[in-house]
């Protein structure tokens, strides 16, 4: 596979070849017409996606915050309380829990350690409220304050919430708020009144609850967002190595009826070396068209002027000898190399097919300009005797592969006009436009060939 049908299959925008007439031209086929949000349009990903990671980050540098406006608020309460604790024992173990909160916050910014941080915090912080009484001074003493503690306490659940699994996080946070609540009761806590000590008890409880709940819940939605976009991503992926598979053929198929065959045909009919040297120079130019589709392609988004496409087909229709060339208002305007190399291979086919099956004609006509979307439009028409699609055999490549597929593969469409006695009009334009007209051309067209296989000349 090429690396330019992978561009192909990333950026076009399938086209389709139909027909439309009056009276007795025949309708030849349609694929659907594609939206802005095709598949294998030009999408845009998300610019901020939500995912697991993201929360987590936002979740715990938001804990972090908060934790440090605790922590301040709570310092002056700590040192009013100390001189009624043992000195050292009381600052080793505010220091341990400051410390902890301290590297809590740093792993939240560089975002390494998050979890083995906040279960630090919440280990110390439950090791300092069990040793609370017994590192007191005099325990008999009844504080005139709560513990400064309790200040730090949804903190602590939220940590254990960061960083537990679920279970043990909930454990936590109704283990920690009743630890609390029985200190509350004691001289060293303050000695409240039961009542209170359950309504401090239930608080912490509710309050460490609620931001389990949160954080939980959150997980859980990103977690089934990274999946599906997961998901999403693989399918996508799929579908374009498919296209892009398509591409490619189309492209050899191409390369197979404009070269290969021609090439073959021309060999079969050899009668004098004239012939025979003429029919090795076309072997040679298929072979080396062939090396190229299964080589390395440029992959970059080069532009080409819609003069240079004009000249070029200028030149390809001097070589009939039949064709007479207009331009109409190709001067500064550009498109897509990808695109001008489709267009100019299904004009010189449109060209051929004419010459080679349209019989004697009055007029042949190549007109080539830009149209309405930026981009371009080229009519190729004759007036010789025209044919019936329907009898076409679908084996034929020149319409289907070498004119069809090869514009709609590069995002544009192709529109075939023709009957018996009427001449034939093929109109190529790039890009593809994608409002209702083309919806109710394509619905039409489908209706009226409802299960045909149709090719091409």
């Amino acid at each position: 596979m090429s690396k330019r049908a992978v561009r192909l299959g990333d950026r076009s925008s399938r086209g389709a070849l139909v027909a439309t007439a009056t009276g007795p031209s025949a309708l030849i086929g349609t694929d659907g017409p594609r939206g802005e949000n095709s598949l294998f349009g030009r999408g845009r990903q998300p610019r901020n996606p939500i995912s697991h990671a993201q929360i987590e980050t936002v979740l715990s540098r938001s804990i972090a915050g908060v934790a440090v406006i605790f922590a301040v608020q709570t310092l002056p309460v700590m040192l009013e309380q100390l001189p009624s604790r043992k000195t050292e024992a009381a600052i080793v173990g505010a220091g341990l829990l400051a410390l902890s909160l301290l590297v809590f916050v740093v792993s939240t910014v560089i975002r390494r350690g998050v979890r083995s941080s906040a279960a630090a915090v919440s280990g110390i912080y439950l090791v300092a409220l069990l040793l609370w009484p017994v590192l007191m001074i005099d325990p008999t003493v009844v504080f005139a304050s709560k513990p400064w503690l309790w200040y730090l306490c949804t903190v602590a659940t939220s940590c254990a919430a960061i960083a537990l699994p679920l279970v043990w996080a909930a454990a936590y946070t109704v283990v920690t708020p009743v630890a609390f609540g029985l200190i509350r009761v004691l001289p060293s806590g303050g000695e409240a009144e039961n009542l209170l000590a359950v309504l401090d008890t239930c608080y912490a409880m509710l309050l460490g609850g609620v931001v389990l709940i949160i954080i939980y819940v959150l997980r859980e939605a990103t977690a089934k967002v990274d999946t599906a976009q997961s998901n999403a991503l693989s399918k996508y992926s799929v579908a374009v190595r498919h296209h892009a598979t398509e591409v490619e053929r189309v492209e050899v198929d191409s390369i197979v009826h404009d070269s290969v065959l021609a090439t073959l045909l021309s060999a079969a009919g050899v009668r004098n070396a004239r012939g025979a040297e003429l029919a090795a120079a076309m072997a040679h130019s298929a072979i080396t068209r062939l090396q190229q589709a299964s080589g390395e392609r440029s992959i970059d988004d080069a532009s080409t002027a819609l003069s240079t496409l004009a000249a070029r087909l200028r030149t390809a229709a001097a070589a009939t000898g039949l064709f007479t060339v207009t331009e109409l208002c190709v001067e500064g305007l550009t498109i897509p190399e990808y695109a001008a190399e489709a267009l100019y291979s299904a004009s010189v086919q449109a060209m051929v097919n004419s010459v080679q099956h349209a019989g004697p004609a009055k007029s042949r006509r190549l007109t080539v300009g830009g149209n309405d979307q930026s981009g371009c439009t080229i009519e190729i028409s004759d007036t010789g005797r025209g044919f019936e699609p329907a009898s076409v055999a679908s084996a034929r490549l020149g319409l289907r592969v070498s004119i069809h597929d090869r514009v709609a593969t590069a995002g544009g469409i192709a529109v075939l006009r023709t009957s018996p006695g009427h001449g034939t009009v093929i109109t190529l334009t790039w890009p593809r436009r994608n409002g209702p007209g083309d919806a109710d051309e394509a619905a039409q067209v489908e209706n009226t060939l409802s299960g045909r296989d149709m090719g091409g000349r």
